[in-house]
């Protein structure tokens, strides 16, 4: 299977596990930009299961739009797995969601605040807390995106798959 067949699936899995649940979603996305909301919301019915995106490119919106601790920003910069949890616990509660997914990472070509590109963390947050993941790509800023938009989707995905309803 290619890979845009491959999100195409999995995004329609995902929509479709939601809708059966009655449940729904919201990112706040950093190095993706919208592409995990975009995504979704390519499958037809997804308006049933997202609530909307926050699309936090600059660290101080990441604090004032999403909730995310500014002490935290201040003290291990935008890229960091807590960040992830906290942008994800953000885009549930600000769109009033059931699941929150966060993204932070270093899409490249350059290190940010001495991270490495391709260095990417995943939040989850849910009825039962926020789950983390950590993943390095290899390749350019499309690569680098493309994996995390796959990784966020298939993250959510496993957590709600274990969720109690």
């Amino acid at each position: 299977m290619n890979a845009a067949r491959y999100v195409d699936t999995l995004t329609s899995r995902v929509v479709d596990t939601l809708k059966l649940r009655g449940e729904t979603v919201a990112t706040a996305e950093s190095l993706t930009a919208g592409l995990v909301t975009a995504a979704l919301t390519e499958v037809p019915g997804a308006s049933a299961v997202v609530r909307g995106g926050l699309v936090v490119y600059a660290t101080d919106l990441k604090h004032a739009l999403a909730g995310v601790d500014s002490a935290l920003l201040s003290a291990h910069g935008a890229v960091h797995s807590d960040v992830a949890a906290q942008l994800a616990q953000g885009a549930r509660t600000r769109c009033d969601a059931t699941w929150g997914i966060g993204l932070t990472g270093v899409a490249g070509p350059d290190p940010q605040d001495g991270v490495a590109p391709g260095t990417v963390h995943i939040g989850v947050s849910g009825p039962d807390g926020t789950t983390t993941r950590t993943i390095t790509v290899g390749g350019g800023r499309a690569e680098v995106r493309a994996a995390s938009v796959v990784a966020a989707l298939d993250l959510l995905l496993d957590r709600v798959k274990i969720s109690r309803k």
